[in-house]
């Protein structure tokens, strides 16, 4: 927030919203109040002539938001996750959000590869082609390791990209800011929060070194899932600037004709997009959070190949299995229990009426279920369900609206390949599977188990911990008996984690 550089990166933001006739349709997207509109309209206004004209073809947030630069089309990508914020309308005009730009030429991308890996490019690559698809970020060109002859992709970040991003995010929060000074009310909508988040998704994009590390781990998480594959990270030609990964043959998955042309079953591959997306997110806890067409294709052997991993979803496993009985107890229709959960879970305040809730779960659930198969939407129900849960005083979680978000990218791209698939009908096996090892017995024990090895780890130290906790509560401790200190050598050396041995040290300490 540095410098005189964000006051005039504003003024050309409003001028940029006023001459392409966006900046009322944002305002309204925010639910801006009387006097940020007024501050708004006052760095806009007078200034529309040094406003960016963009392209008339497009909607005037999509236009504006193109018109002013890869960060603030990221930014609108990020937005576009966050109906909860700027509303389904809006959301639904950002999702088309396109970031291709030209590409940068050749030379300079060779020059930023050298630099990188330290070697000259004719020494690591036989081959170098020009772009084959540039970005706000980077661009990809196609080559071959000169070591072992293998065609790979190169994915290289735009010069002076990370300086020209670090410039507008510092308006960004300057106008965070400014919303929360002019608006107080708007702090409802967490600004400064939508900010910090946009600002570490940024930071990721721009270091390729997590994002080989995302790729890394998605693939071990997925060596064993039938059916689908990903491309491997080449760590020796990899940097903070550079990615290179093996090179992925398909046809686009959103090309229907490609793909009845070259025999792919489009039924088989809708259904196992969205069982993947939803093993990768319940069994994993971490998904492709862009799984758009254009970064989706299919191999020759018919497997689904999944490209870009730039944005990846973590939930934990806790949000995991409230999250996968939710939807059981929709496929269900037990939206008592639905209910429940979100109270168990803490997600809807104790002090609301849990049938009430349930009856508004019924409300959103029953009106989808008649539908006729084809018409069922798993993200149209999240999305309700999102509105009903705000209603009742649910706070935003982020990692739940980018899972409702991908959720809704995913069924798209399953429709487009059958528009007649049964979403639940889908959906349930990989939910039903999730549920029985979750939940359970077994699960039960793997979970006495972790705790038993978290636990374990603290066995020499838990002596000192009991007695400094004594101490501060302003109890000086007593000689601990030959029961207790048997006790706590036997947590010590097995770390028994059992609900016994918890119950039993519980009373020691009482």
């Amino acid at each position: 927030m540095r410098g005189p550089h964000n006051i005039w990166r504003l003024i050309r933001t409003g001028a940029t919203l006023e001459r392409t006739g966006a900046m009322n349709k944002v305002l309204d997207a925010f639910d801006a109040p009387k006097p940020l509109r007024v501050v708004a309209r006052a760095m806009g206004l007078p200034f529309k002539f040094l406003g960016y004209k963009g392209d008339p073809s497009m909607p005037p947030a999509t236009r504006a938001l193109t018109a002013l630069g890869p960060a603030y089309i990221k930014f609108g990508q990020l937005l576009s996750t966050r109906p909860d914020v700027v509303g389904d309308e809006m959301a639904q005009q950002l999702r088309v959000l396109q970031d291709k730009l030209p590409p940068f030429d050749v030379a300079t991308a060779k020059a930023e590869v050298e630099k990188e890996l330290g070697q000259p490019v004719d020494t690591i690559f036989t081959e170098f082609s020009e772009p084959v698809a540039a970005a706000s970020i980077a661009q990809v060109h196609y080559a071959r390791l000169a070591s072992t002859g293998e065609e790979v992709a190169v994915k290289v970040l735009r010069p002076g990209i990370e300086k020209a991003f670090r410039k507008d995010v510092d308006a960004f929060y300057l106008a965070a800011r400014m919303v929360e000074l002019f608006s107080p009310g708007s702090r409802r909508l967490r600004p400064m929060e939508v900010i910090e988040h946009f600002d570490g998704v940024v930071r990721g994009e721009l270091d390729l070194r997590l994002e080989s590390s995302a790729a890394s781990e998605f693939v071990h998480n997925t060596r064993d899932d039938s059916g689908f594959e990903l491309p491997e990270i080449k760590w020796d030609y990899s940097a903070r600037r550079v990615m290179t990964m093996t090179w992925a043959d398909g046809v686009p998955l959103g090309d229907n004709d490609a793909l009845d042309a070259a025999g792919h079953d489009r039924v088989a591959l809708s259904e196992r997009i969205l069982q993947l997306f939803l093993q990768h997110a319940l069994r994993d806890g971490f998904f492709h959070g862009d799984m758009h067409q254009g970064n989706l294709k299919v191999a020759p052997n018919g497997n689904i190949i999944a490209l870009d991993f730039g944005i990846m979803g973590h939930i934990d496993e806790y949000t995991r299995r409230v999250y996968a009985e939710i939807l059981y107890g929709f496929i269900r229709k037990d939206y008592k229990r639905v209910a429940e959960v979100h109270f168990e879970a803490g997600y809807v305040p104790a002090d609301k009426d849990v049938d009430e809730f349930a009856r508004a779960l019924r409300a959103v659930g029953e009106p989808i279920f008649g539908m006729d198969a084809n018409r069922i939407s798993m993200a149209r129900l999240l999305s309700y369900l999102f509105e009903v849960t705000e209603r009742f005083g649910m706070e935003t979680r982020t990692e739940l609206i980018l899972l409702q978000r991908t959720m809704v990218v995913v069924e798209g791209v399953a429709r487009s390949l059958n528009p007649q698939m049964n979403i639940w009908q889908v959906a349930a096996p990989i939910v039903t599977d999730y549920i029985t090892k979750s939940i359970g017995p077994k699960a039960i024990i793997n979970d006495l188990t972790k705790t038993a090895r978290v636990l374990s780890r603290f066995g020499p130290r838990l002596p000192a911990l009991v007695e400094a906790a004594l101490v501060r509560q302003g109890n000086p401790p007593e000689p601990p008996s030959k029961p207790f200190k048997r006790w706590i050598a036997l947590a010590a050396v097995t770390g028994a984690a059992t609900a016994t041995g918890t119950i039993l040290l519980i009373d020691a300490l009482i």
